[in-house]
C-alpha cells in the first residue's frame, strides 16, 4: 500500500519570518542560473562579475519579494487546496522551471566531468560548463516553458504529486553536489581520487532518488484528494 503525506498545515496568511526564511532560497536559485559564471567563481574565485551578477539577483528577488512574486514568499499561500484546478502564476512558472534546469545541468554536467577525468586522466571541467551547460539548461528551461515540467504545468491540479517530483529532485542533486564539492576540497587530483569521487557522486545519487522515489524524505510523500480537501490553520 502506497504511504501518503499527511495534511500539511496551512495559514490564511504567511508569518513574516517564514516569507524571509524562503528569499535566500531563490537568490540562491537565480545566482546559480548561469552556470559557468559559477564555475569561475568555485575555480577562481569571487570577481566583479559575481559581485555585480549577486547584487542584481538580490535585488530583483527582493522586489519579487515584496511584491509577493516568489513562491514562499507570498503574504498568503498560493496552494490553498491541493488538486485544485486554478491557473498556475507566471512567477511559479519561472521560478520552478529555473529550479529545475539548474538542479539537472549540475548534475548531468558534474557527473560528465568526473566520468572524464576517470577515463582520460585530464580534467575538461571548465570546458564542459563552457559549451554544454546552457545547452543543457536550455533544453529544461524549454520544457517548462511548455509547461512540461511538474510545478510549471498551466494548472496546480497536481500540485499534490508535482510537489514530491520537485523535491525529490531537490533531495537527490543538493547533498550529492554538496558532498561533491567537499571530496574536490579533500582528495588530490589523481586518477584513484577521480574515481573515487565518481563512486561516491554517482552512489549519493542512485540512493538519494531510490529514497526520494519511496517517500522516505521530507515532502517527497504524494498528497491524495481525499486528504487535499483539508485545509488546517494555526
Amino acid at each position: 500500500m502506497q504511504k501518503i503525506a499527511r495534511p500539511p498545515k496551512f495559514r490564511s496568511r504567511n508569518k513574516t519570518h517564514y516569507r524571509i526564511a524562503h528569499w535566500p532560497i531563490w537568490i540562491t536559485v537565480f545566482f546559480l542560473a548561469p552556470g559557468p559564471l559559477v564555475f569561475h567563481l568555485f575555480a577562481h574565485g569571487f570577481s566583479r562579475y559575481t559581485a555585480l551578477w549577486l547584487a542584481g539577483v538580490v535585488a530583483a528577488t527582493g522586489i519579487a519579494g515584496l511584491c509577493g512574486q516568489l513562491p514562499g514568499v507570498e503574504p498568503q499561500p498560493y496552494i490553498i487546496l491541493f488538486n485544485e484546478d486554478r491557473p498556475n502564476p507566471l512567477y511559479r512558472k519561472i521560478c520552478y522551471t529555473t529550479a529545475w534546469g539548474e538542479m539537472i545541468a549540475y548534475a548531468v554536467l558534474n557527473l560528465a566531468g568526473l566520468l572524464d577525468a576517470f577515463v582520460t586522466g585530464k580534467w575538461h571541467l571548465q570546458q564542459i560548463y563552457t559549451y554544454a551547460y546552457f545547452p543543457v539548461a536550455g533544453v529544461v528551461w524549454l520544457f517548462g516553458a511548455l509547461g512540461a515540467l511538474p510545478r510549471v504545468k498551466a494548472s496546480t491540479r497536481y500540485e499534490g504529486d508535482e510537489r514530491r517530483f520537485f523535491y525529490a529532485a531537490l533531495w537527490t542533486t543538493g547533498p550529492a553536489q554538496g558532498i561533491l564539492g567537499l571530496l574536490w576540497v579533500l582528495l588530490p587530483r589523481t586518477r584513484w581520487a577521480d574515481g573515487t569521487k565518481l563512486a561516491i557522486f554517482g552512489g549519493m545519487l542512485v540512493a538519494l532518488a531510490s529514497l526520494a522515489l519511496r517517500g522516505l524524505l521530507p515532502r517527497t510523500l504524494p498528497i491524495v484528494p481525499e486528504y487535499a480537501g483539508q485545509v488546517l490553520t494555526e
